[in-house]
């Protein structure tokens, strides 16, 4: 591998091809060989079947060898140990070294091998390869993956399949007019995810810029809002000084004229004392003297209720008397 390494430097073109993969990616190969397992499971079920046989009869040679003479003994023994060589060649015939199994296996593989190599001799003149390797027999201790071939061989094998396998003339125009998948270009490849990456950073970057604009702006309603709730504050505040202000000049006077005046004189200082009372008292006064007019044309209709009860009961009582 280091020498191949040193011919790549000087411009030698090298690639390797994975058998088993291409295999596996073959439906054509895939299918026959499941057939083909299918068929040595009935041969070994077949075999196996057989075998049992005869081990029972040898047990029951066993049980009935008290009852039986020497001659018949060695008769059947003969007979078992017939059969059983008859079982044993039969599965020579069929697993052995040269059996079906074997042969047809390689029937099997014969035609996807020459298909494997036809590819690869395609490839190899297509692409201008100096040397393609089969991972499967070669000991790879490393290999990089754009110098696997498999994906393209796969597909060059598909597309043979295609038009061999064309029936009518426009299916057979197309399998020929279908181009070969061409050499991935992982350096190409890495550069445009590269690019793909920046593109993404520059579309994150903006989408962070807009979300610190929108955050900033949100943070300059917030301070214009929490400074114009200042503001009404503040406002409401200087009000309630200036309505404090005005009631403090006002208290002195009120408590010298009520310390210096009479029971009598204390009446004529109530009304500056209703003068500084605040709206929500003069509201409450104003409620409490309409409660007080409303109590009292109650009484009063209780009491006319009252008078008009007796009369009508004087009456009654008149009425009875006479």
């Amino acid at each position: 591998m280091t020498s191949f390494s040193v011919n790549a430097q000087r411009g030698v073109r090298i690639g390797y091809i994975d058998t088993e993969f291409i295999l596996e990616n073959i439906p054509e190969y895939q299918e026959a060989t499941a057939q083909l397992n299918d068929k040595a499971n009935k041969w070994k079920n077949d075999i196996d079947a057989q075998l049992s046989a005869i081990e029972q009869k040898r047990k029951n040679l066993s049980n009935e060898k008290a009852l039986l003479t020497k001659e018949l003994i060695d008769e059947r023994e003969e007979d078992i140990a017939f059969e059983e060589r008859e079982i044993l060649d039969y599965q020579q015939k069929r697993f052995g070294p040269n059996g079906d199994l074997f042969i047809q296996k390689k029937q099997l593989m014969q035609p996807i091998q020459d298909q494997i190599f036809a590819a690869v001799q395609d490839l190899a003149a297509t692409k201008q390869y100096d040397i393609i390797l089969d991972k499967s027999e070669t000991i790879m201790l490393y290999s990089a993956r754009q110098l696997d071939l498999s994906d393209q061989v796969v597909r060059s094998i598909t597309r043979s399949a295609k038009r061999t396998q064309a029936q009518s003339k426009s299916e057979r125009k197309a399998a020929e007019a279908e181009e070969l998948v061409p050499e991935i270009n992982y350096e190409l490849e890495a550069r445009e995810k590269a690019l793909e990456e920046k593109k993404e950073e520059r579309e994150s970057a903006v989408e962070k810029r807009r979300q610190e604009i929108l955050d900033a702006r949100a943070a300059k309603v917030k301070a214009a809002e929490e400074k114009r709730q200042q503001i009404l504050e503040e406002r409401e505040k200087a009000k309630q000084e200036k309505l404090d202000a005005r009631k403090t000049p006002e208290e002195p006077e009120i408590k010298a004229e009520q310390t210096s005046q009479s029971v009598g004189t204390k009446t004529e200082a109530e009304p500056k004392v209703e003068e500084i009372k605040t709206q929500a008292q003069l509201i409450e006064e104003n409620r409490q003297k309409k409660l007080a007019e409303r109590e009292a044309r109650k009484k009063e209709l209780e009491e006319r209720k009252k008078k008009i009860l007796e009369e009508r009961q004087k009456a009654k009582d008149s009425i009875n008397n006479k």
